[in-house]
């Protein structure tokens, strides 16, 4: 079984910066990816970002230019460099992990960890 936990939510005002880091732990796995998801309050669960461990990167249109997604394979760890935040930012913030070789859809996730945008 994997774990994902995350840290790095909290309050911030518009226009400030928050950073998140998601490490994975457990059972034998090999990472493709990993990223982020979030889930605004009366809304289903987007895409925020996501990175391979050849690199490559994907965002919503909606924080492109904003957040930043990085990953440390050694340390099976995801960071999201969050600028420039937005109260429509506001939400539940998950990680994911896709491992190497496994079932196609297979997801592992964090318990989410709550970012505030508010003045």
């Amino acid at each position: 079984q994997v774990q994902l936990v995350e840290s790095g939510g909290g309050l911030v005002q518009p226009g400030g910066s928050l950073r998140l880091s998601c490490a994975a732990s457990g059972s034998p796995f090999r990472v493709w990816a990993m990223g982020w998801y979030r889930q605004r309050p009366g809304n289903q669960r987007e895409l925020v970002a996501g990175i391979t461990t050849l690199a490559s990167t994907n965002y919503a249109d909606s924080v492109q230019g904003r957040f930043t997604v990085s990953m440390d394979s050694a340390a099976n760890t995801v960071y999201l460099q969050m600028n420039s935040l937005k109260l429509e930012d506001t939400a539940v913030y998950f990680c994911y992990l896709e491992p190497r070789h496994a079932t196609p859809g297979t997801l592992y996730w964090s318990q989410g960890t709550q970012v505030i945008v508010s003045s």
